[in-house]
């Protein structure tokens, strides 16, 4: 009796053996792949910030939209434009660019924060630093060139800078970081090289880029790496 209990006692121990061996080995490598994309790579980028920075840059454009109405419709009721006039409506709009800027960057500042506070993971930590600076330079770059632009009046390509200094940041950025965004900078590229062939558009493609494929892509982004955590 007591031989047939340690036989059946035996038996059971080496079938499951390998099943125990097989699992965590793979466990293993996963969490260690996990370890080394934390390290390397700030992961806790938010969808939900890509669909709030492109909720305010669609009405940001819209604002835009009805502040240019109102400059073309003085010279209707007048029939001449004057230099204090396009200056009112220069000042007015970078002013609505900043506060444009201001609030996407809030949002998606709030939504990133409360990802990596989910995942414990350091909002500034040596990873977060790189994508912030990676990301930096193009951008201060397009703005030293677009405020350079504007010094000689010359607004017909604004937007398509703004679109693809911004596409050329997030390509850049993405070697820190989940490596769609540089799809999304793919993407403001050609819209801003196709902008340059439609002068009187601009405004156009500037709502398309800054708004509706920040809202694509950050629902596509949420979906895929938010919507079974949450």
């Amino acid at each position: 009796m007591v031989y047939l209990l340690c036989s059946t006692k035996c038996f059971f121990m080496e079938n499951t053996k390998p099943q125990q061996a097989g699992s965590r080995p793979e466990q293993a490598l996963e969490d260690i792949r996990q370890m080394m994309e934390r390290s390397s790579r700030f992961i806790s980028l938010s969808g939900l910030s890509g669909v709030a920075a492109g909720i305010c840059a669609l009405g940001g454009s819209w604002v835009a939209g009805e502040m240019i109405q109102s400059y073309y419709g003085s010279y209707n009721s007048r029939g001449f434009f004057t230099g204090d006039d396009f200056s009112r409506l220069k000042i007015k709009l970078i002013g609505l660019a900043l506060i444009i800027f201001i609030l996407a960057f809030c949002s998606s500042f709030y939504f990133t924060w409360r990802r990596a506070k989910k995942q414990g993971v350091s909002l500034w930590g040596p990873v977060s630093k790189r994508v912030f600076w990676n990301m930096m330079v193009p951008l201060i770059a397009g703005a030293g060139f677009i405020l350079g632009m504007l010094r000689y009046d010359e607004w017909s390509f604004v937007s398509s800078a703004c679109l693809l200094f911004y596409g050329l940041a997030l390509i850049n950025a993405s070697k820190y970081t989940v490596t769609d965004i540089r799809y999304l900078g793919y993407c403001q590229i050609i819209l801003g090289l196709v902008n340059m062939f439609f002068i009187g558009y601009g405004l156009y493609f500037w709502a398309a880029g800054f708004g509706v494929l920040h809202i694509l892509y950050g629902l596509i982004m949420w979906k895929k790496y938010e919507k079974e955590a949450s």
